[in-house]
């Protein structure tokens, strides 16, 4: 097990900056998840700790041990590559022992080392199996259990879980989760699975166009995200954005007005442009609202699209006279829309005028001009003690 540091690092191709000016800090022991969407540096950065790319500018340290100069296998990492890359011609045994047998060990501990591993992820009695005779999960363990085999510091897992449907996926996170209880070893993680990342991940590094934006507890990244990227991008469906202009009691939108304590909000002044972020769950029905604490004053909408999911119903809101919708507009972020989550045993119908209200206890403000949050939730109104509803304050 080792601490994993990446210090400043910055990693160009020609014109191009895949990773810039990285400072990462993985604890001991810790699971740590790399996520961001396609060429935002997460397998650049995965490559550096590895010793596959090295850094333009920077250091990288496994332990008490500068690395950024060493091969990968002085490193002491182990990875797990997206590509299981099995050995057709070789059995489970074989498979799992080739890098133990490149380094001249003895039979005794190789047979030690495989009979134990694959005790780990679960594999008795298929180490005389090809691969041709196993399912893509029973790969996948083959594939993680050559990395087991190694002792290593650090594993280094690359989109593993990729190319397996999306049964077989759940089931391999709760095997992973599993295996990183058992071994306490440092896992540094990539993908662009959300789920993956909640689920299994002791705190979540989101990337961006090669910068680090947020890394912290899954829940913390989903309920207090660091900007506007982050929100949009953890969540699946994505947060609610709607453009507003800061005034006297509240944030005026296009199409409706949210009461605001301006002294609540640091950095927003009057006549300040800032980015209301609200999620599908915080939006609720008026008639049944009575279960929030904190709810907005009324907002009429009108159905558009009603998406049954089983467990919820997302619900497509269209906001304001003569809205339309477009099919380049990303309903998350079109002033005109909102998209609501409701349980699936609500009356609801498709163009029914109903409406809404949002939990202001779960509501986000971004600084429009950066993205940077200024607060997450918006509970006290002006002129009012904290926790009265509009209702009252009107009253």
């Amino acid at each position: 097990m080792a601490r994993v540091q990446l210090e400043h690092v910055t990693k160009r191709y020609e014109d191009v900056i895949a990773v810039d000016d990285m400072n990462l800090d993985i604890e001991d022991g810790e699971f740590v998840c790399l996520v961001g969407p396609s060429g935002c540096g997460k397998s650049t950065t995965m490559e550096t700790i590895a010793g596959l790319t090295r850094p333009s500018d920077g250091n990288v340290y496994i332990g008490d041990r500068d690395v950024t100069n060493l091969a990968p296998k002085d490193r002491g990492v182990a990875m797990v590559f997206q590509n299981i890359a099995l050995f057709p011609h070789m059995d489970v045994f074989d498979n799992v022992s080739f890098g133990l047998r490149l380094r001249k060990y003895d039979d005794e501990e190789i047979e030690r080392r495989v009979e134990q591993a694959a005790d780990i992820v679960q594999l008795e009695g298929m180490l005389e199996r090809m691969p041709d005779e196993m399912s893509g999960g029973q790969r996948q363990r083959v594939a993680i259990a050559r990395a087991i085999v190694r002792n290593p510091d650090v594993f280094l897992m690359d989109e593993p879980l990729a190319n397996l449907d999306a049964k077989l996926r759940v089931h391999m996170r709760t095997e992973l989760q599993r295996l990183h209880r058992e071994l306490g070893t440092t896992i540094v993680y990539v993908t662009h699975d959300q789920a993956e990342a909640m689920t299994m991940s002791d705190r979540i590094a989101v990337l961006n166009a090669g910068k680090l934006q947020q890394i912290d507890p899954p829940l913390v990244c989903y309920n207090e995200p660091a900007n506007l990227f982050v929100a949009g991008f953890i969540g699946s469906p994505s947060m609610n954005f709607v453009q507003g202009e800061v005034v006297d009691g509240g944030l005026e939108t296009k199409n409706f007005d949210v009461e605001l304590d301006h002294a609540a909000v640091p950095g927003a002044g009057t006549g300040d442009t800032a980015t209301l972020g609200v999620r599908p769950e915080d939006i609720h029905l008026a008639r049944k609202a009575d279960a929030v604490t904190h709810p907005t004053s009324r907002i009429e909408v009108t159905t558009d699209v009603l998406e049954p999911m089983g467990d919820e119903i997302f619900v497509y809101l269209m906001l304001g006279e003569g809205a339309e919708r477009t099919m380049e507009e990303d309903p998350m972020e079109s002033p005109d829309q909102l998209l609501m989550s409701v349980t699936p045993d609500t009356d609801i119908r498709e163009g029914e005028t109903v409406d809404v209200v949002l939990d202001r206890s779960n509501v986000h403000l971004f600084d429009a001009a950066n993205g940077n949050a200024l607060v997450h939730g918006i509970v006290d109104l002006p002129g009012s003690e904290p926790g009265t509803t509009p209702t009252e304050a009107e009253d």
